[in-house]
């Protein structure tokens, strides 16, 4: 007798996978042994026989057509949305203790299920089995993961543990999936969730409600068209199988339960195959009895978690059943074996799969019939990719730099930087020449002149002299170099901000970051040797500045400008003071500093007179803030009175003008900086932006990569998102018709017809479910 295909002395030499198919004949003999080869690997058969060889090839046939059907699956549940866009699995259900895992890690010859104590598995396992019949590598595949191919098993049983283990103990179970692919060429085509196990009482760590849970978690899983895998161990009376009374509850016909009988080997023989005929509990499917645990004599307990344990645990039934004649006797009416289980759920699956075919190809030509309508209407038709998007993205950001090249050159450095350099000739004045002490109320010491003198010093007088030189030092040692390549490179950043503000990478987070570090990388690379650059071109006007009656004439009229808008600011602000405190208020206060000043009061005294008077601290620094931008408004229209004078028409009469002095320098100086700035910066980033931004955001990134760019953005990932699902459905159209006509043309040449069930004749079929057992 054969059990499995394999007899108790070949069981070993069986499972490893057909030697002798590989090597009988050549051209298409040699190519259709191959393949029985795969199939038997994949089943446990031995392919040493004829009888093998022809079992495998048409097992063969059902793998091939149930591999199709799962690509189909796989496809589908990349569609998502809908519940009509599946097709069916085999559900695994069954208590703790009954030998669930065992099972499954039978049938993928391998330990790779979680292991523990306590409850373990907290959420659905999609388990996808790929059979490679050409392949030598045994794998798995974490799909939502990212993980890649995982070699070692003990790898997917600790990353299996800890995606359990992440779902707080409070919370039980999760119902989200975890997805797992396996591929090997000992393993058949087959899709199977595996669930937590039913628990009879809740632990004493275990939350009350953790039974409940279960069951509803496993109700909402073995819902039809799913086939249930029922776990009973023959230890335990089928009447208390919480596997089968959970299966009755929702196919209480038994027409899509397997069940399967762990375990065989702790029980009388006798009693195993009472189970195996059990009438009370009658399941269409039949019963399927099997000793999965791995022997653990004869060196097979040193063997390494990447050891495939098909062939021990063939093997090990074999040399069971073998040594019982009990079960050789009863052999047409009973199934026994791993290798028979595997095959049965291959051809059930197949089965179920086929009969939800037509309504599965229903459901997809609707949503095909929905996207295609919706792509036309919202999109046009318009095929977009991300690799195209990000292509005509870069290609428009770059037209609008290049614009932008063009119109930001010389003159608009040189305005940014004498603008910059404006302002501290302003600050410089004010330090210098403008201000009146009236932070505190001290008199202005003695070696102080006012300003108003200054028209009518002598021409040689040393104060004023030293005053200007001092002034001119201070804004040609200002650090021209550093400050002008920081105007340069502010500007730039900013404007390349607002680039990025007027197209469409303004809703990529990754583009924004990419420009933004290109950019930086350029002008930082860049900074310090521009700025040394500049500061040694600027030392000359250090110690000796000559000046042209021109450029005179064109810093007079510059510095009018400058004063003119220098009061408009000042006396705007004492403008605005007065409608926040209100013009009495502030002029009482405007008073009270003026005489305290005037009468040069210690800090002191001038609060207690405050205090006397009833003027608040707050309304005191209003006060002061009003005079000094009085005291400000005065001496610049005192000044502007001064340079618009015959007095200032002569650069000769340059210590009584420090304002037109200050602004040639200031001139010289802009010019100077600009010509380098232009060729040590401007330039360079003109020339290296596009390249850089080409290295970040173009041949260098990863499909995966610019997959996610494109989905930063909400209306280009629903175009995407709704040309994918598109495509997809295109595609599992095609390939459902496919398989639709394959299985068409094995019913028309009677391919498709299935071994009966003993005691049921061809005749008494009820169709493909009523032929099949």
């Amino acid at each position: 007798m054969q059990f499995g295909g394999a007899t108790a002395g070949t069981g070993g030499d069986g499972a490893n996978g057909g030697g002798d198919g590989g090597e009988g004949g050549n051209g298409g003999k040699g190519k259709a042994l191959a393949a029985a080869s795969g199939a038997a690997t994949a089943f446990g058969y031995s392919t040493s026989d004829e009888e093998g060889k022809k079992q495998a090839a048409k097992d063969d046939q059902i793998m091939v057509l149930t591999k199709k059907m799962i690509e189909i699956r796989n496809i589908l549940q990349r569609v998502g949305q809908t519940g009509a866009l599946t097709l069916p699995s085999i559900v695994v259900i069954g208590s703790q203790s009954s030998g669930k895992s065992s099972v499954l890690e039978a049938i993928v010859g391998h330990e790779f299920l979680p292991k523990g104590a306590n409850m373990v598995t907290r959420r659905p396992i999609e388990l996808t089995l790929v059979n490679t019949p050409e392949g030598t590598q045994e794998y798995g595949e974490f799909a939502d993961l990212g993980l890649g191919k995982l070699t070692d098993f003990s790898s997917i049983q600790r990353t299996l543990t800890d995606l359990n283990l992440a779902v707080p103990e409070e919370d039980c179970v999760s119902d989200d999936p975890i997805r797992l692919s396996i591929y090997s060429p000992t393993v058949p085509d087959l899709s199977l969730i595996d669930l937590p196990g039913y628990i009879q009482i809740a632990g004493e760590n275990q939350p009350e409600e953790l039974k409940g849970k279960i069951a509803a978690l496993c109700d909402k899983y073995i819902q039809a068209p799913n086939v249930i895998l029922a776990i009973s161990a023959a230890d335990v009376d089928l009447a208390n199988s919480t596997a089968l009374r959970a299966s009755r509850r929702v196919d209480p016909r038994g027409e899509r339960t397997i069940g399967v009988i762990t375990k065989m080997d702790l029980v009388e023989p006798a009693r195993a195959l009472a189970i195996l005929n059990d009438k009370n509990y009658p399941l269409r499917l039949g019963y399927v009895g099997v000793v999965c645990k791995v022997p653990q004599h004869g060196g097979l307990a040193v063997f390494s978690r990447n050891t495939n344990i098909t062939s021990a645990i063939t093997k090990n039934e074999n040399s069971y059943f073998g040594a019982h004649p009990e079960f050789a006797a009863d052999g047409e009416r009973i199934t026994i074996g791993t290798p028979n289980l595997k095959k049965k759920l291959m051809t059930v699956l197949e089965q179920t799969m086929a009969q939800s075919l037509q309504g599965t190809s229903d459901a997809i030509h609707q949503e095909l019939e929905e996207a295609t309508y919706e792509f036309k209407v919202q999109y046009n038709d318009r095929m977009l990719t991300a690799e195209t998007y990000l292509a005509e993205s870069l290609d428009a950001f770059k037209h609008s730099f290049k614009e932008f090249t063009e119109s930001f050159g010389r003159p608009q450095v040189r305005e940014l930087l004498k603008h910059e350099l404006d302002q501290k000739v302003l600050d410089l004045l004010a330090q210098r020449y403008w201000n009146r002490p009236i932070n505190d109320s001290n008199r202005p010491r003695p070696d102080d002149r006012a300003l108003a003198e200054l028209p009518t010093s002598e021409a040689d007088s040393a104060f004023w002299h030293r005053k200007l030189d001092a002034s001119t030092s201070s804004l040609t040692k200002l650090g021209i170099g550093r400050m002008s390549t920081n105007v340069l490179a502010t500007a730039l950043t900013q404007h390349m901000e607002r680039l990025v503000e007027g197209s469409t990478f303004k809703e990529h987070p990754f583009a924004r970051s990419a420009i933004q570090e290109a950019t930086n990388t350029i002008l930082n690379e860049r900074f310090y040797s521009t700025a040394d650059q500049v500061e040694n071109c600027i030392k000359p006007y250090k110690f000796e500045i000559d000046v042209e009656d021109r450029e005179w004439d064109s810093s007079r009229h510059n510095v009018q400008n400058l004063l003119k808008e220098e009061l408009r600011q000042c006396e705007d602000s004492l403008k605005s003071l007065k409608n926040t405190v209100g013009s009495k208020k502030l002029g009482q206060a405007m008073t009270f500093v003026e005489k305290a000043r005037a009468e040069a009061l210690p800090i002191r005294d001038m609060h207690e007179r405050r205090e006397a008077t009833g003027i608040s601290q707050a309304l005191l620094e209003r006060g002061r803030e009003a005079v000094f931008l009085k005291d400000r408004a005065e001496l610049i229209k005192m000044r502007l009175g001064a340079v618009k004078s015959k007095q200032c028409n002569n650069k000769e009469n340059k210590y009584y003008c420090p304002e037109i002095f200050l602004d040639v320098v200031a001139d010289k100086l802009t010019a100077t900086a600009v010509l380098f700035l232009n060729v040590e910066l401007l330039s360079e980033f003109y020339y290296n932006f596009p390249r850089e931004l080409d290295n970040r955001l173009g041949r260098h990134l990863t499909h995966d990569q610019i997959e996610a760019f494109a989905r930063e953005d909400p209306k280009i990932r629903k175009h995407i998102d709704l040309q994918q699902r598109k495509q997809l459905l295109e595609l599992a159209l095609q390939k459902m018709d496919s398989v639709m006509a394959l299985e068409n043309s094995k019913i028309s040449s009677g391919a498709s017809e299935l071994p009966l069930r003993p005691g049921r004749s061809k005749d008494s079929g009820r169709g493909r479910w009523g032929g099949m057992f």
